[in-house]
């Protein structure tokens, strides 16, 4: 079967985005995992963290899906849902939408660029759970709030949160990769801890309202970004006193960087707002086999070189603070 296929990433974190808003491709739940594998494989013509369904929805101006490079379905993914976003507002001439998603209808609207020539986009990040059962997570207690984690790590303090995907986030000094990984790969392997796996990110505050993460995705590893896990990262940073509610916080990761701002309303109740690119990379058709998946072709169309170019200008920019 032929489809088209849009390349896109937000800070990074790249996906293949599949029309089925204005295409009837007719996939089965099977196809979807399937496609994750074969098109995702960072071996393969593509490579990618996950995919991205743009779909129709009955309550909601569009409905996205994402499937990570394992075949698995997250709840939802921040990065994803930008780059789902600008899609929609081209394809329907809008500057705010509600996108369904897979736990929570989200509203999403264009922003002032986060840096010159970079198209932005701003999205409400919800609901926020701090219920270890909601991740879940076997734990003592029904909150796990800056504490070791007996069985994970006797070094790493984490805080568990749903933000709906499943998270715990670490305050730490310095950036280790190794040891990050072997902590969050036990997380993700060991099931007695979190039975279904967990986003592990790793916060090193570096200036006023400015911090560093690193993310262990699930079902993806290590991750130039995940806007899920930033956004939980600046919950906990400003729960813990680093940074400030209601207030901007310079996000820097791998990929780039975003900005994030953890509302708090009069009834302790949190949201995080999510700002930054959606950049288009390149785009073609792709034609599978579903048997042999492995054996897909592409042929290329469009690559939009001028987005690239200028999101390389927001990388330097970002490696410069981050020194």
């Amino acid at each position: 079967m032929k489809f088209n296929v849009l390349k896109c990433h937000g800070s990074g974190n790249d996906f293949l985005l599949i029309d089925e808003y204005n295409n009837e491709y007719n996939f089965t739940e099977e196809d979807r995992v399937v496609l994750s594998k074969a098109l995702c494989d960072r071996n393969g013509l593509l490579g990618a963290d996950g995919i991205l369904f743009f779909q129709k929805s009955l309550t909601a101006d569009g409905k996205m899906r994402i499937f990570n490079a394992d075949g698995t379905e997250p709840e939802m993914c921040g990065n994803g849902l930008r780059c789902v976003t600008r899609y929609g507002f081209e394809l329907l001439k809008k500057d705010e939408m509600v996108i369904e998603t897979l736990k929570e209808n989200l509203v999403v609207r264009k922003v002032e660029d986060i840096y010159e020539n970079i198209k932005t986009f701003e999205v409400k990040i919800s609901p926020v759970s701090f219920n270890v059962n909601d991740l879940p997570m076997n734990f003592k207690k029904e909150t796990l709030f800056n504490e070791l984690v007996n069985g994970l790590s006797d070094k790493y303090k984490f805080t568990a949160v749903s933000l709906p995907n499943p998270h715990i986030i670490s305050i730490v000094d310095e950036i280790n990769i190794d040891e990050i990984v072997e902590v969050s790969k036990k997380a993700n392997t060991d099931r007695s801890i979190f039975p279904k796996g967990v986003n592990a990110s790793f916060v090193k505050p570096i200036g006023e309202q400015c911090i560093f993460v690193q993310t262990f995705e699930r079902g993806v590893g290590l991750t130039n970004a995940c806007g899920t896990g930033m956004s939980a990262s600046s919950l906990v940073s400003c729960l813990l006193g680093i940074n400030e509610f209601n207030k901007d916080i310079k996000v820097i990761n791998r990929g780039g960087m975003v900005r994030c701002n953890v509302q708090k309303n009069d009834k302790n109740e949190y949201s995080v707002l999510l700002i930054g690119n959606a950049t288009f990379v390149f785009a073609g058709e792709a034609d599978i086999d579903l048997k042999k998946p492995e054996s897909f072709t592409f042929v290329l169309k469009e690559e939009y070189n001028d987005e690239i170019e200028n999101y390389n200008k927001l990388v330097d920019y970002t490696a410069k603070i981050n020194k």
